[in-house]
């Protein structure tokens, strides 16, 4: 049958009625973590002091207790914690299994195309930790040749062989967990993070390994949103400020990292700005 120009009208109403839809989704803009009844927040699950989940399946430790702060001056009334890996932490936030990541996530250009950062909420140093045993190590240098685990999707040891240009033989390993039991077993010389990350580990077998105590970067550890919720980022800050006015980030550092000797900051880091 011939189509009449009346035919053709109707079927163009059609189409806009179908995507109309679609387009007012588009128009709704993007969606907050800013007032959010339950948050969803990527922590780790294997590191002592940090993030780890206990046997009963909840979590404890500093990034998980920031994390119930945050929360709070958000306005959520409950928080759902999810278990992740440093190599886990965009694709969680990309596809929305979290509404935020706090997770040692330390701010690096790169990932700041991939995110939004909110904070630093803390300011850590990186650090290497070596058996107890072990005195060849006294600093960043004596790790030529030696075998550094490298924790999948984390930074910590290309700061180590390709800044400073050290030849090391990297061992792979899916999380620090792994790294700190692959080197209590002789199985690699070296792990290279994040001081506090390091000061957890040590505090579980405290006369089997030791930190070199040289600290060599500043890691800046930020909230990870999505990349499209710059309000939700501007409200975590001021969630992170109030953190350390009320005095609420000294007692949680105090409280998880007081026994190790790390020296922490307790003063509001310098923030990078959402955008």
């Amino acid at each position: 049958m011939r189509k009449t120009p009346s035919h053709r009208a109707g079927r163009a109403l059609l189409a806009v009625a179908l995507l109309l839809p679609f387009t007012g989704c588009a128009g709704e803009g993007p969606r907050s973590v800013k007032g959010k009844h339950t948050l969803r927040v990527g922590v780790k699950y294997d590191q002592p002091g940090i993030g780890m989940r206990r046997p009963d399946g909840t979590f404890e430790g500093f990034d998980v207790e920031v994390a119930r702060y945050v929360a709070t001056k958000l306005g959520a009334k409950d928080v759902e914690f999810v278990g992740l890996t440093s190599g886990q932490r965009e694709d969680y936030l990309l596809h929305r299994k979290v509404d935020l990541v706090i997770a040692t996530y330390s701010i690096t250009a790169k990932r700041k195309t991939i995110v939004t950062y909110a904070g630093p909420y803390y300011v850590a140093h990186q650090d290497i930790m070596v058996r107890a045993d072990d005195t060849s190590v006294s600093g960043l240098r004596d790790l030529k040749d030696k075998r550094l685990c490298q924790s999948q999707g984390s930074n910590s040891v290309l700061r180590v062989t390709e800044e400073h240009g050290i030849p090391a033989t990297l061992v792979p390993a899916a999380s620090y967990g792994e790294c700190f039991t692959k080197l209590t077993a002789g199985q690699v010389d070296a792990v290279t993070t994040d001081d506090l990350i390091l000061a957890g580990f040590a505090l579980q077998q405290p006369k089997a390994v030791r930190l070199v105590n040289t600290k060599f970067t500043d890691e800046k550890w930020g909230i990870g949103l999505h990349r499209s919720d710059v309000r939700g980022c501007e409200e975590v800050n001021r969630a992170v400020t109030g953190m350390y006015q009320d005095g609420t980030a000294e007692r949680l550092l105090k409280r998880w990292f007081g026994p190790t000797g790390v020296e922490v900051t307790t003063t509001v880091p310098q923030f990078e700005g959402c955008s």
